[in-house]
């Protein structure tokens, strides 16, 4: 149960980080709102799931998801770079969470 509430602070991070293009400064109503859920929803789901965790691998586990999730969608919706290097570096850190999730002793 505590890496389904991580995986689910992992995705409300990625909502939120998104959510912070386009409130603009929060200007833009809700945009604004939905960056303030997303970011109270993805604290309280980490502050959840370290219940049961390590703090260390929970918390790891979760910027890396926003990190990855974040970088992927900046690619597919911002027209970000995708050359081998970033793809890569992006590669790296999806094996480093799993293997947090591979070491975790739970």
């Amino acid at each position: 149960m505590a890496w389904l509430l991580l995986f689910s602070a992992g995705l409300a991070e990625i909502v939120f980080a998104l959510s912070l293009k386009f409130n603009e400064g929060f200007t833009k109503l809700w945009p604004s709102v939905i960056t303030c859920v997303s970011g109270l929803c993805s604290f309280y789901l980490l502050m959840l799931a370290i219940r049961s965790l390590p703090l260390g691998t929970a918390y790891a586990v979760w910027t890396g998801m926003g990190a990855v999730g974040v970088a992927l969608l900046g690619i597919l919706l911002f027209r970000e770079s995708a050359d081998v290097f970033r793809m890569v570096s992006i590669s790296l850190v999806i094996l480093g969470i799993i293997g947090l999730k591979l070491t975790e002793a739970h």
